[in-house]
């Protein structure tokens, strides 16, 4: 985890990698967990026997647990130490160029793509994180994510 002591350290990073997430398991308890938060119960998602003959040979993590977890790869890339608060503002680009099969392991890599100032003693950022999915060749998710900081 990388270290910043203000939110205006950020700014002159722009364009540059900021930090890099901790790994984290996408085992099939918490696949069927989103599945019930969700309603969305899929097979390719819940059936591992039915998903053993499906494209993917296993049942695969949905796209949006993979972005749910967006905010446990921010926490652990990067941390501004004297920040009140942070607040997800939206996202632009989202893409799920591969799928995430059950038991595998993901890391964000954070760049920062936009500073802009809030006032006083706040500021709006632009992140584009990289979600990796541990041994495969293409990311299983790329999104621009907008947060709000204040001191």
């Amino acid at each position: 985890m990388k270290i910043y002591e203000t939110i205006g350290s950020l700014q002159p990073l722009v364009g540059k990698e900021i930090g890099v997430s901790e790994w984290v398991l996408v085992d099939q308890a918490r696949i069927n967990q989103f599945a019930d938060a969700t309603g969305d119960h899929q097979w390719i998602h819940v059936d591992p026997e039915r998903a053993k003959s499906g494209p993917f040979g296993s049942t695969i993590a949905h796209g949006f647990l993979t972005l749910s977890l967006l905010p446990t790869f921010l926490t652990s890339a990067f941390k501004i130490t004297k920040q009140s608060t942070g607040l997800n503002y939206g996202l632009d680009k989202v893409r799920f160029p591969s799928p995430v099969p059950v038991n595998s392991r993901l890391r964000g890599t954070c760049r920062l793509l936009a500073w802009d100032a809030l006032g006083e003693n706040g500021a709006q950022m632009k992140f584009e994180m990289t979600i990796e999915c541990e041994g495969a060749p293409k990311p299983a998710c790329v999104v621009e994510s907008i947060i709000r900081f204040f001191e």
